[in-house]
């Protein structure tokens, strides 16, 4: 019998520990490579007109939205990766460290002027809702919409008729704004008014500084976003999701939560959200599939959002009412501008 040394000992432990990983890694890719999971077609096509034709069967009753900036950039907001236009981009003009330091809380607190500038540029109430807001709109009025993740700040979906209810503002919004000091809670309006008198925002009570309860980089998202995914997608029966590149956790892992059965649209200017190959065969995440051979639920329509939704709707039967429902929501929109716009020159001309 040989005896080892201490390092000879040391050397055998560690081949053999490294040889029972390779084994159990080999076992792992031959029971996902070699017995994968095949699906019976949920759809009658993996297109655009399949998931029409499931809805119109009385299958899609229970739809999950979930949206990102994407679906607000034709109402003129931009959104975040574009290159060249895309907020990042355009955030250059501020002298940041880096792009994303306007959304951090360490940065905020040192230097808030930025970010309230940058609210000015984008505060709610300046945009009307597009085409794919009205959309989530129209499938809540059909009672179709079970809910709206969204990951917009710029509260169109409200305007656009969408409830609390009907919403998860997975990262906040400036619907609501809280001191960072005492807690006080400060609504919309005055926010708004703080903000376009170029102000920073201060407590009434503290001087704290007052921040709109949008989420910035490292802080918790609200409780009722991680109360509601507990039984929305369990309980969903179509999932659709518009403008959104899937790249932000934890929001972007939502799409797996539906049940296996559950088809996905996915109506976005790129693919996104797909799945990696060597990670579905280490059975250790999946994503959404919408090119392979066992593809089975998944659709992808490459375009604009409010384009995708038009030629939805258009599929349905419902083109002429929905269409109907956007063209009297922005008029009445312009209207309520137009009031507001003369009521606050009577005023001014008043007080001069």
């Amino acid at each position: 019998m040989r005896l080892y040394t201490t390092h000879e000992a040391w050397l055998q432990i560690t081949v053999y520990n490294s040889n029972k990983r390779v084994d159990m890694l080999r076992a792992l890719f031959a029971r996902n490579m070699a017995l994968p999971r095949h699906h019976a077609p949920v759809l009658e096509e993996m297109t655009l007109n399949g998931i029409a034709k499931y809805i119109q069967s009385g299958k899609g009753k229970r739809i999950l939205c979930m949206v990102g900036a994407g679906i607000s950039t034709s109402a003129g907001i931009p959104d975040f990766r574009s290159p060249g236009s895309g907020l990042y981009h355009n955030l250059q003009k501020y002298n940041l460290p880096h792009p994303q330091a306007i959304f951090e809380m360490s940065y905020f607190k040192m230097n808030p002027q930025p970010f309230f500038t940058l609210a000015k540029e984008l505060y709610p109430g300046e945009f009307k809702p597009t085409v794919s807001h009205y959309f989530m709109r129209f499938l809540r009025d059909k009672g179709l919409l079970l809910r709206c993740y969204t990951q917009n700040i710029d509260t169109l979906e409200r305007v656009a008729g969408l409830t609390d209810d009907n919403l998860v503002e997975a990262h906040g919004s400036f619907h609501t704004s809280h001191c960072l000091g005492c807690q006080k809670a400060f609504p919309l309006t005055w926010m708004k008014e703080e903000i376009f008198k170029d102000n920073i925002p201060v407590c009434d009570e503290c001087e704290g500084l007052v921040k709109p309860d949008i989420i910035f980089f490292g802080e918790s998202l609200p409780q009722r976003f991680f109360q509601c995914i507990q039984t929305d997608f369990s309980d969903c029966d179509l999932l659709i999701i518009m403008g959104t590149s899937l790249v932000v956790q934890p929001f972007s892992s939502l799409t797996n939560r539906v049940s296996e059965t559950t088809p996905r649209l996915l109506l976005n200017m790129e693919r996104s959200g797909q799945t990696d190959p060597i990670m579905a065969a280490l059975g250790l995440g999946s994503g959404m599939d919408f090119d392979s051979e066992n593809a089975y639920r998944d659709v992808a329509w490459l375009g604009k959002c409010d384009d995708g939704c038009l030629a939805l709707a258009e599929l349905l039967g419902w083109k002429e009412e929905f269409e109907a429902l956007v063209t009297a929501e922005h008029s009445r929109i312009d209207e309520e501008l137009t009031t507001a716009k003369l009521q606050g020159a009577t005023i001014g001309a008043h007080h001069s």
